[in-house]
C-alpha cells in the first residue's frame, strides 16, 4: 500500500500576523513556519495505513520555494519514507495548486492520495476536491476515519446529528479532518533519520495563478467595551443597545 499526502507549510497558528510593508502578503520576519496541522492529520492517516497493510510507502509531497525542505523534514520525522519538493510559488490559486501537485503524482503507482481537509493559513478546501477531479478519482473529504479494502475505502465523516458512512473504490483521494488520526510526535530517533530520508526537488509544472491577492489589511481595533450600569436598573438600557446599536435582539 503506498500512500502520497500533499502537505503545506504555513505560518505557525500562534503567530502574530501582520501585512508586509507592500501589503499584499504577510511580513514573514520573525514568523516560525510549520507543517500544516490538518496535514498532520492526513500523515499520521498514511502512517497507520501502511503500518497495517504491512508493507508500502509514504511519500510526501509539497509546493513552494526552498523553505518547504524543513517542512517535509518535519513529516519524515514523523515516519514518512520519502518525499518531493516541487520549486514554484505557493499561490491562492487552489486550481493552480492543485495542477502543479496532480503534474507530479498522476504517474505515481499510490491507491491512496491525502490531504488535509484545508490549510491553516487560506482555509480553502479546495486543493482536495480539485486534485480528485483532475486525477480522475472519487473524492471523500473531511474525512474522520478510513479502512483500507483490496479495492476499496470505508470512510467515515462527522456531520450533524450523526455520522456519514461513504465507500470509495481505489484509487482514491481523501481529505483528512481532526478525528482518529492524532497525528504521534517524532522521536529524537526519527528526527535524526529524517536527515538521511531521500528529498528529491524539483521544478514544479508551469501552471499561471489566475487568482492573486491585491491587498492585505490587519482588522480594526477593538472597540472599548461600554458599562451602561450595575444591578437590575441597567438591564432596560442593555436591552436597548443590544436592540438598537448591536442589532443582537
Amino acid at each position: 500500500m503506498d500512500v502520497i499526502v500533499c502537505v503545506k507549510r504555513v505560518p505557525d497558528t500562534e503567530t502574530r500576523i501582520k501585512p508586509s510593508a507592500a501589503g499584499t502578503e504577510i511580513d514573514s520576519s520573525g514568523v516560525k513556519y510549520i507543517l500544516s496541522p490538518y496535514d498532520e492529520f492526513a500523515v499520521e492517516a498514511a502512517l497507520r495505513t501502511v503500518e497495517a497493510a504491512g508493507s508500502g510507502e509514504v511519500t510526501l509531497v509539497t509546493l513552494g520555494d526552498a523553505a518547504g525542505s524543513e517542512t517535509l523534514r518535519s513529516g519524515l520525522a514523523m515516519g514518512a519514507d520519502k518525499a518531493i519538493l516541487l520549486e514554484g510559488s505557493s499561490t491562492m490559486d487552489g486550481l493552480a495548486t492543485a495542477k502543479a501537485l496532480v503534474a507530479e503524482i498522476e504517474s505515481a503507482d499510490a491507491q491512496l492520495v491525502l490531504l488535509g481537509v484545508k490549510a491553516a493559513d487560506d482555509d480553502q478546501q479546495q486543493v482536495g476536491p480539485m486534485v480528485g477531479t483532475l486525477l480522475g478519482r472519487a473524492c471523500v473529504t473531511g474525512v474522520t476515519s478510513f479502512t483500507v479494502t483490496e479495492d476499496s475505502v470505508r470512510c467515515h465523516r462527522e456531520v450533524e446529528g450523526g455520522v456519514e458512512v461513504v465507500e470509495a473504490s481505489l484509487p482514491a483521494v481523501l481529505t483528512i479532518t481532526k478525528g482518529t488520526y492524532e497525528p504521534r510526535y517524532a522521536s529524537l530517533k526519527g528526527i535524526m533519520a529524517a536527515k538521511r530520508k531521500p528529498m528529491e526537488t524539483k521544478p514544479a509544472a508551469d501552471v499561471a495563478a489566475r487568482i492573486a491577492v491585491r491587498s492585505l489589511t490587519s482588522p480594526p481595533a477593538r472597540a472599548a467595551g461600554k458599562i451602561v450600569g450595575e444591578g437590575p436598573d441597567a438591564v432596560p438600557e442593555l436591552v436597548r443597545l443590544l436592540r438598537e446599536e448591536a442589532n443582537a435582539l
